[in-house]
């Protein structure tokens, strides 16, 4: 049935889009700024991503449940409302300045990220017209490209002082000067995230006194063109799986150590460091335009071949050259890596029938990629360089770029259903 199309609706479900995106893209501020405030290894700070995206593979299948139990509009309702406690969860972390603390409250926040991301895409479909669905998401996604913008270039700009302390330069500190330091960079977080959980209670509060209709999902739209073979015994899919796995990895990877990289190859300053940051996820927006209007020409497997083998030597070669070359090459990557989640979801569920929404929820689960991947590159810049650690993101680029040759053939058209 045709819903009644509304203007508050479209508008509450794509702020959902920007909200979730903001939150996504303030980790990479907060890896460097936790690194300082809380005096961790690149290995620890890693963590920041460990925790946030872990929640994802954790949390995806409850939320699944509770909403087919509930229904998606209070499952959007609980998702923000564990969004804001998470966000308040900052000021008590920031206040001890344990770790731990900052840790579950990001896990927190991005348990409720699940169940928006779970709800928005089908909510944005359901309101309108039919035929101008694909338009409504595409729409709503621009948001999500918007707040992964700005975040960067807000995140740094009122959470990062800018001030790093050299080994030697703590060592002549008095134990209470250095403590007083360290709590005034802990304390940087707790307004931004105070205002954060702010605004999205009170979007909570609108989305709770605004009609919106339920989804009916009785009707399998996938039911047609199944196998009798279980979704496993497919193996593209699997492959699907693994390329997925290692692509979020990457992506989470060069970006939250984004800024560190920047300061270790070129001496950039953590907030000119962000204010890249920003230009380089402007360019990942900027990507999906271009790489949509490349799919006219260029089918979407052969495209995603040359944009992952571009991604292996770009990131390769910022593994052996320093200076701005380096940084110029990884705002490259991300430009680059703008067409990959959407075309390896297509690739991965095409021909899979009945079991494409089955197949679609693991692959959403396997965006656990970004828990794992940076953690990897943490330990090995801790061992070595920071530089050494991106050759990790050129081997996950390799794997995409396998992936992409074995559907060479293929001539399926990217899904509109994005993570980032």
């Amino acid at each position: 049935m045709t819903k009644r199309y509304t203007v508050i609706p479209v508008i509450l479900v794509t702020s959902l889009f920007f909200l979730w995106g903001f939150a996504h893209n303030l980790n990479p501020i907060l890896i460097p700024h936790l690194k300082k405030a809380c005096q961790l290894s690149d290995f620890q700070s890693s963590f920041v991503d460990s925790a946030f995206f872990i929640a994802y593979f954790a949390v995806a299948l409850p939320a699944g449940y509770f909403m087919k139990r509930f229904g998606y509009k209070p499952g959007i309702v609980f998702g923000l409302l564990l969004f804001a406690v998470g966000a308040f969860l900052f000021f008590p972390a920031a206040e001890t300045r344990e770790y731990g603390m900052f840790l579950i409250a990001l896990f927190v926040i991005a348990s409720g990220l699940t169940f928006l991301e779970t709800a928005a895409n089908p909510y944005i479909s359901v309101l309108g017209r039919p035929e101008t669905a694909t338009q409504r998401l595409n729409f709503a996604q621009s948001f999500n490209g918007l707040a992964a913008t700005l975040a960067p270039f807000i995140g740094g700009r009122y959470i990062l002082s800018g001030k790093t302390l050299g080994l030697e330069e703590q060592a002549s500190m008095s134990a209470a000067s250095l403590d007083t330091f360290l709590q005034t960079e802990a304390d940087a977080v707790k307004l931004p995230y105070i205002i954060i959980g702010t605004v999205v209670l009170l979007v909570a509060l609108l989305v709770a006194r605004t009609p919106l209709p339920e989804i009916n999902e009785e009707a399998d739209l996938y039911e047609g063109g199944a196998t009798g073979k279980s979704l496993w015994s497919n193996t593209n899919f699997r492959f699907g799986v693994i390329a997925l796995f290692f692509y979020v990895g990457a992506q989470v990877g060069v970006v939250s150590f984004f800024i560190r990289f920047s300061e270790q190859v070129a001496g950039i300053p953590e907030k000119m460091a962000a204010n890249l940051l920003a230009i380089a996820l402007l360019g990942f927006m900027l990507g999906r335009f271009v790489g949509t209007f490349l799919m006219r020409f260029v089918t979407p497997a052969k495209l995603l071949a040359i944009f992952s083998l571009l991604n292996v030597v770009f990131t390769m070669l910022s593994a052996w050259v320093d200076g701005m070359f380096a940084v110029y090459a990884m705002v490259g990557v991300t430009f680059l890596m703008s067409i990959m989640f959407p075309t390896i979801f297509s690739l991965a569920i095409n021909g899979l029938g009945k079991y494409t929404k089955q197949g679609a929820s693991i692959l959403i689960m396997s965006i656990v990629g970004g828990a794992i991947i940076p953690v990897v590159m943490g330990r090995l810049s801790d061992w070595f360089t920071m530089q050494i650690a991106y050759l990790v993101p050129a081997g996950c680029f390799a794997i995409v770029l396998l992936f992409a040759l074995r559907n060479i053939n293929s001539k399926v058209a990217p899904t509109t259903i994005t993570h980032q």
